[in-house]
């Protein structure tokens, strides 16, 4: 088991609080490994193995489980006189989780902490019978300096910019960095991911019955990441197919993928008007692995990439994410996180005074003073320009700075 220490440093604070813990993300971003490194944090604090309680519910040995027999093992379990601490894997799988959560919460002496992978970890249930007890994180696929730790266990890696192409194009699910792969079992094992998480929580559970009306409308979105569009853009593109859909239903599919994780909504601000806009939105994938195994190998495709990986990095560290539309253009991201706040352009490579013109004149239009950057896979990045600095994207991933 390999350590990410971010996400204990992160979660342990909320130790022994009244507040039931819930980890969520796309399936396999390492949701169940967490859970065994916080147990061990806890045996290392000094709780006794007899106090750890722990389930996977997804195991057929909890099958046609109810939530009331669920609540009845688990109560079973607890110490007399002493606090519990549950930990619930996959917990979605039991229908009615929450009530047997907040009762387990509310009348006893317990600590818990559970994952889960799709819409119904963040329903409206959750919100009706966990009312201001319980915190989220979460979980995302491995950043690019947990990527780096996890491939030197196992092969010996290059600088950090020239292991950006390789993490670019294989992701970062942990599974696929415990031991060599190859980029044709790596896509076949993130296919495997993504026909999982579609079948299973989108189109099993929503009971869809036009898969493969959805299926196009992922291709879409997977073939478009970095760049705005509206549900009439993939309603026109269906309807040039000659596969009818309306607006309504295409948002609802965009919002079936957004709560199975799959996804990333980032919506567009205006920086002079000072608003989020409802139209002409972007999406960007749960990991970058996912557009080359559904959509194949295409090098076109890594500059919005690039940009995914920027955009995640900033979720990944507590920053709310938009797109800037200013009167020279669109900023790729505004990022904020408290009184933090940061603007960054995001660009393959700079090789036109026409493209260095547009990526600086858009930030040097904002006329405050937090940080500005131009992030670039250029590999000779580096450097400032009137108070806008620029950085190797690479750089940009591993620094502490911001």
């Amino acid at each position: 088991m390999i350590d990410r220490p971010e996400y204990v440093k992160r979660i342990m604070p909320f130790a022994d609080a009244p507040f039931v813990k819930i980890l969520t993300g796309v399936r396999r971003s390492g949701k169940s490994t967490i859970l065994r490194m916080l147990m061990r944090e806890l045996r290392r604090r000094g709780i006794a193995e007899a106090q750890i309680i722990s389930r996977r519910f997804d195991s057929l040995e909890y099958a046609d489980m109810t939530a009331r027999q669920m609540f009845a093992d688990l109560k079973s379990c607890l110490l007399p006189g002493q606090r519990s601490y549950l930990f619930l894997d996959e917990v979605q799988e039991i229908d009615g989780w929450e009530r047997a959560v907040n009762s387990l919460a509310a009348d006893y002496d317990t600590d818990i902490y559970v994952t889960g992978s799709n819409s119904r970890m963040m329903s409206s249930e959750i919100s009706t019978y966990l009312t201001g007890r319980y915190v989220s994180f979460r979980v995302f696929t491995l950043s690019f300096a947990e990527y780096l730790t996890f491939k030197k266990m196992y092969a010996e890696i290059g600088s950090p910019r020239a292991e950006l192409n390789s993490y670019l194009r294989l992701g970062g699910f942990p599974a696929l960095h415990l031991q060599p792969y190859s980029d044709d079992d790596v896509y076949t094992i993130v296919r495997d991911i993504y026909n999982s998480t579609v079948f299973s929580d989108i189109v099993r559970r929503s009971q869809i019955r036009r898969i493969d009306q959805l299926e196009r409308i992922v291709k879409f979105v997977f073939d478009n990441v970095g760049r705005t569009f509206s549900a009439k853009a993939i309603s026109d593109y269906l309807k040039a197919e000659n596969r009818k859909i309306d607006n309504e239903t295409v948002y609802a599919y965009l919002d079936k993928l957004e709560k199975a994780y799959l996804i990333h909504r980032c919506s567009r601000y205006d920086v002079q008007g000072k608003e989020l806009l409802k139209t002409q939105e972007k999406y960007y994938l749960a990991d970058t692995s996912l557009r080359y195994s559904v959509l194949g190998y295409s090098a076109d495709a890594a500059a919005a990439l690039l940009e995914n990986l920027v955009y995640l990095e900033l979720l990944r560290r507590g920053y709310t994410v938009c797109i800037g539309k200013t009167s020279q253009g669109e900023i790729d991201f505004i990022a904020e996180r408290q009184s933090d706040k940061l603007y960054i352009q995001v660009t393959q490579a700079i090789r036109s005074k026409e493209t260095e013109r547009r990526e600086y004149e858009r930030l040097l239009d904002i006329r405050d003073n937090y940080p500005k950057y131009v992030l670039t896979a250029d590999e000779f990045a580096g450097g400032n320009y009137r108070g806008i600095k620029t950085m190797h994207i690479a750089d940009f991933l591993l620094s502490r700075e911001y």
